[in-house]
């Protein structure tokens, strides 16, 4: 089992960060534990949207890959920090990793009464709209008097301490375990997907190696394809391969054609492999769509396809930020049908969506604004900021 454990404090020095090092330690043959930092986390700002920046989306991506998370909070004012907060309100905001995530909150601070309150505080925030997270009910772990709490090695010194947190440990480890049985008994099981193509369809050209460089020419002679000046008639139309081929390699975007068998079949070569926003090579046509992706991803294109082919989904669709701050390229997996209504396949259409947005903001003359709802949460309201007077205490 996996779990992240998020230090609640952007301070150096923070007995909060001391104690999840402390459980990461103790508890490695238990479960493992990795320790996240918000320090680099921007302060959150509904008008200048960060979502996509690295620090939040490196967070995201832990939170979402973890089976559980630990969040150990501070009190500052009879609440938990500012930074904390802010934390929570991007990844409450367009992203939400937490929703349905179980969570464990531990806490401490300088007083008797340990982080109480704001743990408390952290409890209805974790349950808002937006976040939803699923925290463990009971077992609250207030660590007083954290000065003396630490040896000089990071260790508890208290063994009715120690005791009392390796029983709500385990306690939340048996939470996790839990609510994963529960996730997973409400998913429907899909069949698996041959991403290997080994089965055949109707249209599946035998006798030619799918792994060969020169597919398309020999699958081509082997059925007679016509070419060039050869008309096609289509279902409302009449056209040359030539002219199909102008047409489609015109589109503003880049087509990806998969069958129903999982072989990668077409795409329109609108530029070098180098400069495609997904790159494709002449070679790749004819694949199972498994020699296409790094074994890495086939867990995920697997997931695509099944949410398609079971009719989950008509539409799954990918923001991909690694084109830089210009651009906002999404991938588009459209389910592909036959005239009565069977899966046929997957049509992949990939476009950088920014150019039409900033070409009908200047044509209406609009702006982007975040949208406001006094409901809910930051995912959906403009915040009213209120000046605080958070403590130095950690």
């Amino acid at each position: 089992m996996k779990l992240v454990g998020i230090v609640g404090s952007n301070a150096e020095v923070s007995y909060n960060r001391t104690l999840l090092n402390f459980m990461a330690k103790e508890y490695k043959s238990l479960v493992e534990i990795e320790v996240l930092e918000i320090k680099d986390i921007p302060l959150f700002n509904q008008s200048d949207d960060q979502t996509m920046s690295e620090p939040i989306q490196y967070l995201n991506k832990k939170i979402v890959e973890a089976d559980g998370v630990i969040i150990a909070t501070p009190e500052h004012n009879r609440s938990i920090p500012a930074a904390l907060k802010s934390v929570l309100e991007w990844l409450s905001f367009k992203i939400h990793p937490l929703e349905e995530k179980p969570v464990m909150i531990v806490g401490a601070s300088y007083y008797d009464q340990g982080s109480s309150r704001a743990q408390l505080d952290l409890r209805q925030i974790l349950d808002a709209p937006g976040v939803n997270a699923i925290v463990l009910p009971g077992n609250e772990f207030l660590l007083g008097k954290v000065k003396e709490a630490f040896d000089t090695n990071g260790n508890l010194k208290d063994d009715k301490t120690k005791e009392f947190l390796t029983k709500s440990l385990k306690k939340f480890i048996q939470f996790v375990s839990l609510v994963t049985k529960l996730e997973e008994a409400e998913k429907p099981v899909l069949p698996k997907e041959d991403l290997h193509a080994t089965g055949k369809i109707d249209t599946t050209i035998e006798d030619v190696d799918m792994s060969a460089d020169d597919w398309v020419e020999q699958a081509a002679e082997k059925v007679g394809a016509v070419e060039g000046n050869a008309y096609v008639k289509l279902d409302r139309g009449l056209l040359t391969v030539d002219q199909l081929n102008y047409f489609l390699s015109s589109m503003p975007m880049e087509l990806t054609y998969a069958d129903n068998n999982n072989q990668f079949l077409y795409y329109n070569q609108v530029a070098p492999a180098e400069e495609m926003l997904a790159s494709r090579t002449p070679s790749q046509v004819g694949n199972p769509l498994a020699n296409c992706h790094p074994e890495a991803a086939l867990k995920g294109v697997e997931w695509v396809v099944q949410q398609l082919r079971s009719g989950a989904t008509d539409c799954v669709r990918v923001n991909v930020p690694t084109h830089g701050p210009d651009k906002y390229v999404v991938h588009n997996y459209q389910a592909i049908h036959d005239n009565d209504g069977n899966y046929a396949g997957i049509n992949e259409y990939i476009l950088d969506f920014k150019p039409i947005i900033d070409w009908y903001l200047k044509q209406t003359g609009q702006t982007l604004v975040g949208d406001v709802d006094a409901v809910t949460s930051a995912s959906k309201k403009d915040e009213v900021d209120a000046v605080s007077s958070a403590s130095v205490k950690d």
